[in-house]
């Protein structure tokens, strides 16, 4: 993947996705998330293993987990392709390995023309977070995070995890999250509110979010009386969280707000981004009990 050595400037709602092919259909995931791209090698079977998972790769002496796309997809009874390829990905501070068909090409585009999946085709579990529409074909960006949640729910958000923080005050302080997957937005909900922080304003995407905070600038309101922090996902249609973080920051109205990115996004290599668009702090999912003690020091 030496195509990342020019990752885009931080802040510009802009991404570059990989397109890859599952029995003829075609998928997205953000490059970011992309170590590198290999020839299948031979996988060790682990026995009962969860059933997406065809087993473990040893990769320059690092074991890895194999996740074939097949299976995740519900898709039965088709061959393998002969450009089948296997998606070296880390994010939520795991690496993963993902079996595909065949890995096309790299697009570079914006946030905004990723459309949110329809609720009436999309359902309550589905792993598509957006729509790309490319030409006269469209191309699905997959849920990753919930992919793998669902493999090893020990990976996700977890509530246990604040309740070992102790007793906790109820407090009115105003929090707004903007976080597209409505499955970590349940997560964030119960956490929050077992960390006292029963005030949470909750937005799809960074554009809704933000269109709301430019609302209370145009009321004639003080924003700080209204909300007092704002945590963002990353990886979110219409508008991502870096953008999102600029355009506060850049606001004489809403700078002073601390912006606090929660992603599965969060690395060493890529935190240089969350630094150039201005946020207080950056915290790597599934992190949730260190993302409350972070938000308690930014409102007191």
């Amino acid at each position: 993947m030496e195509h990342k050595g020019i990752l885009l400037e931080s802040g510009t709602n802009e991404l570059e996705i990989v397109e890859f092919e599952v029995a003829n259909n075609k998928f997205g995931i953000n490059v970011i998330k992309v170590k590198e791209i290999i020839q299948p090698i031979p996988v060790t079977f682990i026995p009962h293993a969860h059933p997406h998972v065809e087993g473990i790769i040893q990769l320059r002496g690092e074991v890895l987990p194999v996740v074939d796309m097949l299976r995740v997809l519900g898709i039965q009874n088709v061959e393998r392709s002969p450009q089948q390829k296997y998606i070296v990905a880390e994010f939520n501070k795991q690496r993963v390995v993902f079996h595909v068909d065949n890995v096309t090409q790299i697009h570079r585009i914006s946030w905004n023309q990723i459309e949110k999946p329809s609720d009436m085709y999309q359902g309550g579990t589905s792993q598509v977070i957006g729509v790309i529409k490319q030409n006269e074909e469209m191309i699905l960006l997959l849920d990753f995070e919930r992919i793998m949640v669902d493999i090893n729910p020990d990976s996700g958000i977890s509530v246990e995890s604040v309740k070992k923080l102790g007793k906790r005050e109820r407090s009115e302080k105003r929090v707004l999250i903007a976080e597209d997957s409505p499955l970590l937005r349940k997560l964030l909900f119960d956490t929050m509110n077992e960390a006292g922080y029963e005030n949470v304003e909750f937005f799809e995407n960074g554009r809704d979010a933000y269109e709301y905070l430019e609302s209370i600038v145009k009321s004639g309101s003080d924003v700080s009386e209204h909300i007092q922090l704002v945590v963002t996902d990353i990886e979110m249609p219409q508008m991502d969280g870096h953008h999102l973080t600029r355009k506060i920051k850049e606001h004489p109205d809403l700078q002073k707000l601390p912006v606090i990115i929660f992603s599965s996004l969060i690395t060493d290599d890529l935190r240089h981004k969350g630094d150039q668009v201005g946020a207080e702090d950056q915290i790597s999912k599934p992190e949730i009990a260190e993302l409350i003690l972070r938000i308690d020091q930014l409102i007191l």
